[in-house]
Formats: structure tokens, sequence, C-alpha cells
């Protein structure tokens, strides 16, 4: 017999390890890896490397080639004729072929600027995908403790139906020894069908719930899976540490780099250059024949006097910094509220699962008292399925009220940024 009792154990701890489970954290990590808004950060990525290689490459040479043919009515010519000379004035049909190459000295750090402004960019988006990832875990909250809640009142029908199969096998031996009224099995049996039911109605609706929870975590989760209860902390602080709040610092840094982009804007750039050609004519415009020629040197731009506006820029910047501390604002208040709204709901179901509690003694010592009183004749078989129902409805409110908290806490823990 201990033999036995061991083998049995052995094989109940084979088939608990082997069992599927999964916690609210692997949901979270799987939609932060899996949910196709997850490869938006690459591809951020990606496309940030190339906006800087465009920028960088203005601090190479410019290579240009141009070529041109052209004909005019009239052309240069001198006047008056010099003895001894005769000057040919220029062809009416001119041709020009030129390589130009230019090199930016200084730009006044410009270039820099601008590859600052495409680095806030990307942190700035990079964020943003960030911040709407976060808002999943919500939608995840509310699907894992769904299927939860109807885990757990599966696990109660079960125990409804065992207790039920019991009561039926000792009522259906005082039917047989006539004890009992013949037809006091029958109500147990028509509850066990009702039960039935019941189990494969919940059985329907976990198979929707856990299929929603794995398209939004990306991965196949069956229903045979247990689901862990997550432990949460009591101490339930109010500090907000949402991704949010680090997105309005962002975009506030992007606007101040804006800023300094608009500052560099009108900073002189030289520009060191070189052309050579080939054409008819030349440099030398009174020679009509096709020679090559070069020029070389420096080139200074200075917009000294934009009308203002940069300055405008600047003020529209401002109000961009300004829209940014205002939706920072809003959202700190309106988060405030809801966490302040969730914590009365914590006070709430709390006093209610304490109330449970009372109602589930009294409820267990009605139906021992009825389920005496069933076995010598003195009650109904209905009497007793309604006091065993008032007992499973109360389990089953308490099993609630346990999931609402913790749904309650988490979404307080989601909502303040823990």
């Amino acid at each position: 017999m201990k033999q036995q009792i061991i083998i049995l154990l052995f094989l109940f701890s084979i088939t608990v390890s082997a069992q599927e489970t999964l916690s609210l954290e692997q949901c979270y990590t799987l939609v932060n890896k899996n949910y196709p808004l997850a490869k938006q950060q690459q591809l951020l990525t990606k496309q940030n490397e190339l906006d800087l290689a465009v920028i960088n490459t203005k601090k190479l040479p410019q290579l240009d080639f141009s070529a041109q043919a052209t004909y005019q009515s009239d052309v240069t010519s001198i006047p008056i004729v010099i003895p001894g000379s005769t000057i040919e004035p220029p062809n009416k049909d001119q041709y020009k072929a030129t390589v130009s190459v230019n090199q930016l000295i200084y730009d006044g750090g410009l270039i820099n600027a601008s590859s600052e402004v495409k680095k806030a960019d990307l942190k700035t988006r990079q964020k943003q995908v960030e911040v709407n990832l976060y808002q999943l875990k919500e939608q995840v909250n509310q699907f894992y403790f769904s299927f939860l809640l109807l885990q757990e009142n599966s696990t109660l029908l079960f125990a409804k139906k065992n207790q039920l199969e019991t009561t039926l096998k000792e009522v259906q031996a005082g039917v047989k020894f006539g004890m009992l009224l013949p037809t006091s099995d029958s109500v147990l049996e028509a509850e066990l069908l009702k039960i039935t039911q019941q189990i494969n109605e919940l059985e329907l609706k976990k198979l929707s719930s856990i299929e929603t929870l794995s398209e939004l975590i990306g991965k196949h989760i069956s229903t045979e899976i247990h689901l862990e209860s997550p432990i949460i902390s009591s101490n339930l602080e109010t500090e907000l540490k949402r991704p949010e709040l680090d997105l309005f610092q962002l975009q506030k840094k992007q606007i101040e780099a804006s800023e300094l982009l608009i500052a560099k804007k009108n900073s002189p750039k030289l520009v060191g250059f070189a052309t050579g050609g080939y054409g008819n004519p030349g440099l030398n415009m009174l020679d009509n024949s096709f020679q090559t020629y070069y020029m070389t040197g420096l080139k200074l731009n200075w917009n000294i006097f934009d009308w203002n506006a940069t300055k405008k820029e600047r003020k529209s910047l401002q109000i961009n910094k300004e829209f940014v501390d205002n939706q920072q604002e809003i959202f700190t208040l309106n988060t405030t509220i809801e966490l302040n709204q969730q914590l009365a709901e914590i006070k709430k179901i709390s006093s209610f699962i304490e109330s449970d509690k009372t109602i589930i003694e009294l409820r267990k010592k009605i139906l021992k008292s009825a389920s005496s009183q069933l076995k010598n004749g003195i009650i109904t078989s209905s009497a007793y399925v309604t006091e065993l129902t008032n007992l499973y409805e109360a389990e089953s409110n308490l099993s609630t009220h346990k999931i609402q908290l913790l749904l309650v806490k988490t979404n307080y823990k989601t909502v303040k940024g823990n």
C-alpha cells in the first residue's frame, strides 16, 4: 500500500511540473517583444542612421558637372580700330563644360545641430512607441484576469459537482432502502446535468478569452494553461513613473535642439571651391578657340538680416514647449484622478471580501445542517440543492472579488507606471 502511494505521488508531481504556466510579467514581456508595434523600434533606428548619413555627406566634397551650348544674337565688340592689331569678336555660338568641386570649410555648427535634431527626434519617436506598447498593459490585464476568474469559477464548479456526486450516492442508497422519497435522487441528477452545462459554457468562455490573450502577446496558449495569480504589494505609492512623463521631457529636448538649429542657420559659411573647364571661348573671351581653364578660391556666405524670421521661429518653438507643458499637466491631473478612483475601488472590494468570508462560514453551517436533514428525510433534495447553490454563489462571489481586487491593484500599478 505504501509503495502505491509513493507511485501516485510521483505521477502527480510529474503532472504538476509538466503543466504549462504563465505569469502576468511574462505576458508583458511577450507583448513588448511580439506585438507588431514593437518592430517600429528597429525601423526607426535604421531610418535615423540613414538620415544622419545623409546629413554627414554635407561635410564631404561636392562634385558638380555641367555642360552647355549657346547661340546669342550679339557679342561684345570693340567699336574702334587699333592700328597694327586685329581683335576678333567672340563667336556667337559658344560651348562650355565644367567640373566643380566645393568643400565646406566652416558652417558655424549647422551640420552638427541638424544631426542633434535627428537624434532627438529618434529618441522621441522611440519613446512614443514605448508609450503605445505600455498602454497595451491594461488590455493584457483585462484578458489575463478574465481568464483567471474563469479558471477559479471552473475549479469551484468542479468542487460543487464532486460534492453533489457524493451526496447523490448517499441519497440513492436512502431511496434504495426506502428511507427517502423515490424522486429525491432525480433532483440531484438534474442539478448535476445543469452543472455540466455550466462547465461546458465556462470552457468556451475560457477558449475565447485565451485566444484573445494569445493574439495580443503573440504566443499560442492552450486552455489547460495555469495562469499564476500575481503577488501585489500592499504598498500603493502615488508617485507617477509613466513613460509618458519621459516622452514629455524628450519632446522638450527636441524643441531645444530645434532652437539651436535655428540659431545656426544664419551663421557664416565658408566654402572652398575649384572649377576646371573646357570650352570655346575659355576665360580669355578674345580667343575664339577651344581652351582648358580652371579657377579656385574661397566663398563666404552670411545672411546678416532675415527680417526677424529667426526670432519668430524661436517664438513658435517656445509656444510648442508651453503646449508640451500643458499636455503634461493634463496627463498628470487625469492620471491622479484615475488613481484616486481606483484606490476607492480597492477599499470597496476589500470590504466586500470580508463580508464574503463571513457569509461563506454561515452558508457552510447551513449546508451541513441541510445535508444531515436530507439524509434523515426531513427536507427535500430541492431544498438541499438550494443551500448548496447558495454556498457556491457565496464562494463564487469571494473568488470574483479577490480576482477583481487583484485586477484593480494591478491596474493601479499600471496607471502609476510601476
